[in-house]
């Protein structure tokens, strides 16, 4: 399969274009309008907010199905801080289950990508990068949040934010930064009131992402879900390495 990279279709009409069997990894699909589509088989993940298809919106289904299959994801939205404490300790507990998980493993299966997705220790490195974004420099207010072995989408430029992209830490290095940034977030959570959580964060001037204001209620419901979908992600694939 050939690859094309940062092709910009913003504000385009494609007719009659052809995806069929293609791939599309992170693509900005924001007010796009697909008409006379074909999805017969198609395999979509992500996030999903204002979606309709045939005229139903999507997420609310999306949403009530993922509850019936994972019933614990509902404590993610929890709205208060003695929620919030219970929806981290989920976290902390589907966490550790993976690693163990991992730890089964040969090293060098760590690193492997399935299918085309960030390996285990990129995935771990991930959520280094995701705490650094909405807690440090967030929450916190940090102007220089990254740790150097985050890994981030494409809508970052790792260097102008200080990341080494030819870094190549071991599982135990990894967990050893990841387990700093849980523990600082686990001291928030249980250091936050209801009038904390309202605050709205002003991102710095610095280069990273957010560029937005958010309110810490928010920045906390952006934490627990990139550490629980990511988490399916990495035990998903797990599951492959695990079956050879």
């Amino acid at each position: 399969m050939s690859t094309a990279q940062h092709d910009d279709w913003s504000g385009q009409r494609l007719d009659d274009a052809d995806f069929s069997y293609a791939r599309l990894h992170s693509p900005n699909f924001e007010g796009v309008k697909i008409t006379d589509g074909w999805l017969a088989n198609a395999d979509i993940s992500g996030y999903i907010d204002g979606l309709r298809i045939n005229g139903v919106m999507i997420a609310p289904l999306v949403t009530a199905e993922l509850d019936r299959m994972f019933p614990e994801r509902i404590l993610l939205r929890a709205g208060d801080p003695k929620g919030l404490a219970e929806a981290w300790a989920l976290i902390e507990r589907e966490w550790a289950d993976t690693v163990s998980r991992a730890r089964a493993l040969p090293a060098a299966l760590l690193s492997e990508r399935v299918d085309g997705e960030w390996s285990f220790l990129e995935t771990l490195r991930h959520l280094i990068m995701a705490t650094d974004c909405w807690y440090y420099r967030m929450i916190r207010g940090s102007e220089q949040p990254y740790h150097p072995w985050g890994v981030t989408g494409s809508f970052l430029d790792p260097a102008a934010i200080g990341l080494d992209v030819a870094a190549n830490p071991g599982l135990d290095e990894i967990l050893e930064v990841r387990g700093q940034r849980m523990d600082d977030v686990k001291a928030a959570i249980h250091g936050l009131n209801e009038q904390a959580l309202e605050r709205v964060c002003e991102p710095p001037a610095t280069p990273g992402h957010p560029t937005k204001a958010h309110s810490v209620l928010k920045c906390m419901h952006v934490i627990l879900d990139e550490e629980w979908e990511h988490g399916r992600y990495a035990n998903r694939d797990l599951e492959i390495l695990l079956a050879r």
